[in-house]
């Protein structure tokens, strides 16, 4: 109860496909956590301009955060946003934003330096992108380095099992889950993850 998480998104962290309700807000409510939901539709990691997600992490406004959970946007993939490459250190200013990769780092950077707290990505269901493919596995690659969690949905085995009629429930198409989606199937192990961070 009382713990304050950041949640930044596009759609799927909006819930565009649930009447702007996502598993974000079921856990918030369900668990008493103050939440703060910075997702906007349709924007990028790639800090192409002021809806970037790095240019809305710097605008959010909050003395105390318990937990920072991003999500690894689809937008990138489907603009073919160029991936970058890892820093070799973790000089803030050194980042290049204009790729995916920079994005990412400089997200982690100033929300460590601003906040000190955990800090979570989360990835999209499998679906047929290679672009997003590479994205996860660049994500797991920085939060190596790092030392970040990642809620990695497009890899986890009881995700890539269901059966196409709960798929066909669940997904309202290959990145938005529905109101059940978010509720039945996207919230109870991101809720277990969530937990498990705010030990």
């Amino acid at each position: 109860m009382g713990k304050r998480i950041v949640f930044l998104g596009s759609s799927v962290t909006y819930g565009s496909a649930a009447n702007g309700i996502s598993f974000a807000d079921i856990i918030c409510e369900k668990n008493g956590y103050e939440m703060i939901k910075e997702a906007v539709s349709g924007t990028t990691l790639v800090d192409e301009d002021d809806s970037s997600y790095v240019s809305r992490v710097r605008r959010i406004k909050a003395d105390r955060v318990d937990l920072f959970i991003c999500q690894l946007s689809t937008n990138d993939a489907t603009y073919h946003n160029p991936l970058g490459e890892v820093a070799k250190d973790k000089n803030m200013d050194s980042f290049d934003v204009n790729t995916i990769a920079g994005a990412i780092e400089y997200i982690i950077a100033y929300t460590s330096n601003k906040w000190r707290c955990p800090i979570a990505f989360y990835t999209g269901t499998k679906y047929g992108s290679k672009h997003y493919e590479k994205m996860v596995k660049l994500l797991i690659k920085i939060a190596d380095k790092w030392d970040i969690s990642v809620i990695n949905l497009w890899d986890e085995p009881s995700f890539n099992s269901l059966s196409d009629d709960d798929y066909k429930r669940y997904m309202s198409d290959p990145i938005h889950p529905t109101l059940e989606g978010c509720r039945d199937w996207w919230t109870p192990f991101i809720e277990r993850c969530i937990k498990d961070m705010l030990i």
